[in-house]
């Protein structure tokens, strides 16, 4: 199905980026090698109003977010078995983790995203009669504003570890934006709490074959606004411990091809971070704490 002019479906801007991920899952959940399957994935494209016509270049994102999603479902699974039983969902869009995935017992996943698109997902989702897997609330806020507050008030405590996921976002926001809400995140994340975040760099943003895509996300209001050269001592800034994973090597890891646009003989030097941190309790030399303010020696416009 797809939309309409006058249809009700997604808000535009960056919400509708969410529907070719969404589609991309649908496909891959239909294979029976699937690496994740995610029922939902196909009646949201349909109440959100499927994109056509996607580019030579959005049909090979396609194998990125299938590598993507298989990858953070698996650092959420590792979370969970570490003991971890709080969970925070940033910029969660149409995601159906909550869902789809096998939660322990006690489980309290917050789905922090735009109240537009919360709005409208939650119809679609009472349409489909879902249940999630464990205790879910939402959280209508802008990441470019006093989301913390928001997801307080829901019920996070923040003397518990979270699992933070911050999944195809950070590219949209400003590096002041970016490093706010990874100070926050900070702020809210006590020692053993995990992070599982994607960024890219200025080179991957800059591919020739990304010019078409950067236009059209332009022009609905969802330009890239900034990019990340080294992700782990980004993030040692505000006390993580981070690994980062090729996405070259995960594809081999899970018996796939090598995506196009993460092969180092076509796009050479660019990047897709695929990234997973741990919270310490780390010092400086002298003893203090990581600053949790915007760093835009690490982030670049």
């Amino acid at each position: 199905m797809t939309r309409l002019a006058g249809e009700p479906g997604l808000p535009t801007g960056v919400s509708r980026t969410a529907v070719v991920i969404t589609q991309a899952r649908e496909a891959e959940s239909a294979r029976p090698d699937r690496l994740f399957d995610d029922p939902l994935a196909g009646p949201l494209a349909d109440a959100a109003g499927r994109i056509t016509g996607i580019s030579e270049a959005g049909r090979h994102a396609a194998e990125h977010f299938v590598l993507r999603t298989r990858f953070f479902d698996d650092r959420l699974r590792e979370a969970a078995e570490a003991g971890l039983r709080q969970v925070a969902l940033l910029a969660a869009g149409l995601d159906t983790r909550a869902f789809r995935l096998k939660w322990p017992e006690g489980t309290r996943l917050f789905e922090v995203d735009l109240p537009d698109l919360i709005s409208f997902k939650e119809k679609a989702l009472a349409d489909q009669g879902a249940r999630p897997a464990c205790d879910r609330a939402v959280v209508p806020a802008d990441l470019r504003e006093d989301w913390p507050s928001a997801l307080l008030s829901a019920g996070l405590d923040p003397d518990a570890p979270t699992a933070w996921l911050i999944e195809g976002v950070l590219m949209y926001l400003t590096p002041d934006e970016a490093g706010r809400v990874l100070g926050r995140v900070s702020e809210l994340s006590p020692p053993g709490s995990r992070l599982a975040v994607e960024h890219v760099n200025k080179a991957y943003a800059e591919l020739p074959q990304m010019r078409p895509a950067m236009g059209r996300l332009a022009s609905t209001r969802a330009a890239w606004r900034s990019a990340v050269e080294d992700p782990s001592a980004w993030l040692a800034r505000y006390g993580w411990r981070a690994t980062v994973t090729h996405q070259a090597d995960l594809a081999r890891a899970l018996g796939r091809p090598v995506p196009v646009m993460a092969d180092p003989r076509t796009v050479g030097s660019a990047r897709i971070w695929l990234v997973d941190a741990l919270r310490d309790e780390v010092r400086d030399e002298e003893g203090h704490r990581p600053t949790t303010g915007a760093d835009d020696d690490a982030v670049h416009r």
